[in-house]
């Protein structure tokens, strides 16, 4: 995949983050590895909300989290610490994205994380991990940690922190995010009826739906190649009407 083509990906990838609602001041990141052997990726730069980004603007940064190319803007260097760890251990994955929202903060600070309360939650539990919280991440020695942690999952639940999501493409990153912070958004909401009167799906239906994500015994995954591509198409018409300029 070409840099440009990256860098208008990762570009759209935050304004439509913006959009949603996601973003938080100055703060939070998606980043996106380029190709080639240099092990450089991109991230925002530090200072920027992500309605502002735009392709030209992210930053090229090379595995120690320096500025890969003269003249370009420092980055936030706890989102370096997350994102390089992961691009290191994971190199199927192209693109990480990690939130501090509302909901998904609520929910990674809840002693049960995400429960099994309906379809969206079913779809992202085979693929969630957790890493508990050990303060902002500055220090280096939380990547190993970071990287145990979250092993080979798609989704993970930053305890007392946020949420994160990678994938192989824009669409499939997208795709995970956006069930995640679904599903966190719908348990805050049922919540407040109180604990008692939620109504859990039987563990044999959790299972099947299990089975059905993951693409087990022949079945089509909810999040194939073919559907995330068409999320990707759908989301890049949408930004097309309401942020435009994004990919300049």
């Amino acid at each position: 995949m070409k840099e440009w083509r990256v860098r208008c990906d990762l570009a759209a990838l935050y304004r439509l983050a913006a959009l949603e609602g996601w973003d938080d001041l100055i703060f939070t990141h998606i980043s996106a590895r380029l190709p080639g052997a240099d092990h450089h990726f991109l991230l925002n730069p530090y200072g920027q909300r992500f309605c502002e980004i735009t392709a030209s603007s992210l930053v090229k940064i090379d595995a120690a989290g320096q500025p890969a190319e003269a003249g370009d803007r420092r980055v936030n260097h706890a989102g370096f610490v997350i994102h390089s760890a992961i691009h290191r251990a994971r190199p199927e994955v192209q693109f990480i994205l990690h939130f501090h929202t509302d909901d998904g903060m609520a929910v990674s600070s809840q002693r049960e994380g995400l429960l099994p309360l309906n379809q969206r939650a079913l779809e992202v539990l085979p693929i969630l991990a957790y890493h508990d919280f050990e303060g902002i991440a500055e220090d280096l020695s939380e990547c190993e940690r970071i990287i145990a942690d979250f092993g080979r999952a798609k989704v993970m639940m930053l305890r007392n922190h946020g949420t994160l999501a990678v994938g192989a493409t824009p669409g499939e990153a997208w795709l995970n995010i956006f069930n995640l912070e679904r599903a966190c958004t719908v348990q805050v909401r049922a919540l407040s009826g109180g604990r008692d009167r939620l109504l859990l799906p039987p563990p044999a239906v959790q299972a099947e739906v299990a089975a059905q994500t993951a693409g087990l015994d022949g079945r089509q995954s909810y999040a194939d190649r073919v559907t995330t591509d068409l999320v990707w198409a759908a989301e890049l018409r949408r930004l097309g009407r309401l942020s435009p300029g994004y990919d300049v």
